[in-house]
């Protein structure tokens, strides 16, 4: 049955306040989609957290639509008061919830604290909103066919399209004032709840609100910093600073006991130096906690022919920063360093507080945007060095390990540079094979190194750091100069770790696993999605032994 514009527009008007109501719940509850997302985060990182999580939104938006009589009868009508309280709730339950997330483990720890979260505020929130919109229109009038099917494809795209604009918003805005903090966008969804349905129930949650100022520790207030503090500090940390930003949860600790400082991302360390030193030890740059780093820094070692100009006469580009361990070391060296890094806070507390040198470029841009521009312009510089070493969320971000943006790095290298390649990952699952294999393609002479050595006995999980240094030059091979004194800028840690040990034979990456690719390009990235999942949990296990739970847990 085919429906007039006059007979829509009386459907609209029929009862518009219960019609904005049912559309706002919708809203909401597609808003707070990516809002459940950043608060999992920083507890079970990011790839673990979103991998069942629209599979649990679409099972719960299903029950929620098809069961909405059964809802409402069970609440008495009363279902859409229910929400405010609800969504008030959430922070409280989470901050109960990210205690055992030891033992929830991962990936399941972020569907089961989403099952008594996120998940039945949807699910009501659906409900809700479908009752009030059949309400609203009237639409039963126009044939049962419509009645059933017009509401549930009109919401399907409403929610959609909320929780897009949403996404898009928070990434862009996240982190700027307190209400836009993770903890913040909780309290304003659930303050608009409020608003669109009033409920008297919202009393009972005065209780939870005073709790999560004086005792949630995901508060980012002063007062809530100390609580956490007085919480972690038996364990031998301190927080020094944290911040939101459009990478994750970032923040910086101390750990008390041994003398190191950490950056964190979300539930991954980006990197960490040491600041207990011996009495009469003064590097000139700090010692990193992690070898990898200064492994980086191996490739002014390489020798090509013809030579590379001297230190100072030399051009750098390093893509990703961490806490800026190897651009360090090259700008110390007296190289003409640029780096680009994604994040904003990343780079601020690199700065504050891990000792990078001021005398550099910076470019805050994705590394996508900022290669596509440097080769476009005809006054961007050529280098002799590029450092790629990017790292988030326990995985890598796969698509900067294509083809095509290797090949714009290689023309970004002078024909005698050199490029050093950091991969993150389990060397055992598909994707290590798949980004070498590209390298190599890219880059006719490689040598491979992992960060530490390999076990006899291959674990489950074999998570490291792989470097892989490679130059244009076909047929020849890669060769490091031996080190002199001033290569270690008076760094015991470089003495020890700045030439690469532990080489793997590039032949071990050659198999292709059964449907697998040999190269990896822009347009096929998504079917490596799984093994990076994999890979995020394993990381997910490792980072947990690298840091207690209650340092995680308590952000």
């Amino acid at each position: 049955m085919a429906i007039s514009l006059a007979a829509l527009r009386q459907m609209i008007l029929a009862h518009p306040k219960a019609l904005a109501q049912g559309l706002s719940l919708l809203v909401l509850a597609a808003a707070y989609s990516p809002v459940s997302v950043l608060n999992l985060s920083p507890v079970y990182g990011s790839a673990a957290t979103k991998l069942f999580h629209r599979y649990g939104m679409a099972v719960t938006a299903i029950l929620g639509w098809f069961l909405k009589e059964r809802i409402h009868e069970m609440s008495r009508g009363r279902i859409a008061r229910l929400l405010p309280v609800l969504a008030v709730s959430i922070a409280a339950i989470q901050f109960l919830l990210f205690k055992l997330s030891s033992w929830l483990g991962s990936p399941f720890g972020p569907v089961i604290t989403e099952s008594f979260t996120y998940y039945p505020l949807l699910a009501l929130s659906i409900a809700a909103s479908a009752k009030l919109i059949q309400y609203a229109t009237e639409i039963s009038r126009y044939g049962e066919t419509i009645a059933e099917h017009g509401p549930l494809i009109a919401s399907y795209v409403v929610f959609n399209l909320a929780e897009r604009i949403s996404e898009a918003f928070i990434s862009k805005v996240i982190g700027s004032t307190f209400l836009l903090t993770r903890y913040g966008l909780q309290l304003v969804i659930a303050a608009l709840y409020a608003i669109t349905i009033p409920s008297k129930s919202l009393v009972l949650t005065i209780p939870l609100l005073l709790l999560s100022y004086t005792s949630n520790v995901h508060v980012p207030t002063k007062h809530t910093t100390a609580v956490l503090n007085e919480r972690i500090q038996p364990y031998g940390f301190e927080l020094i600073d944290r911040r939101d930003s459009l990478t994750g949860y970032i923040s910086v600790l101390d750990n008390l006991n041994e003398g190191y400082r950490v950056m964190r991302a979300d539930h991954s360390l980006l990197g960490g130096e040491w600041t207990k030193l011996p009495g009469q030890y003064n590097p000139k740059v700090k010692d990193p906690i992690y070898a990898v780093f200064t492994m980086l820094e191996a490739v002014r070692l390489v020798e090509t022919e013809p030579p590379r100009p001297a230190d100072q006469d030399s051009k750098a580009l390093v893509i990703g920063l961490g806490i800026g361990t190897t651009p360090g070391s090259l700008i110390s060296h007296g190289i003409d360093t640029t780096i680009v890094e994604i994040d904003p806070v990343v780079y601020y507390f690199a700065n504050k507080y891990f000792h990078l040198p001021h005398n550099h470029t910076a470019v805050i841009q994705d590394a996508e945007k900022f290669v596509k521009k440097s080769l476009a312009s005809p006054t961007s510089p050529r280098y002799d060095y590029i450092v790629h070493d990017v790292f988030t969320g326990g995985a890598e971000p796969i698509n900067l390990f294509t083809i095509e943006f290797l090949q714009q790095l290689s023309d970004l290298l002078k024909d005698n540079g050199v490029i050093a390649i950091n991969f993150a990952g389990d060397l055992s699952l598909y994707p290590a094979g798949l980004v070498v294999r590209t390298i190599k393609h890219v880059f006719p002479s490689c040598r491979i190194f992992r960060e530490d050595a390999a076990m006899e006995n291959h674990p489950a999980v074999d998570f490291t750091n792989m470097v892989v240094f490679c130059t244009k030059a076909a047929g020849t091979p890669i060769r490091f100069r031996n080190p002199v004194p001033a290569d270690f800028l008076g760094s015991k840690a470089r003495e020890t770790y700045l030439m690469p040990k532990h080489e793997i034979d590039a032949s071990a990456f050659e198999t292709i696993e059964k449907g697998g690719q040999r190269l990896l390009k822009a347009a096929s990235v998504d079917h490596i999605a799984a093994f990076q999942d994999r890979s995020a949990i394993g990381h997910w296990k490792i980072m947990r032994t690298v840091l207690p739970d209650a340092v995680w847990e308590n952000w």
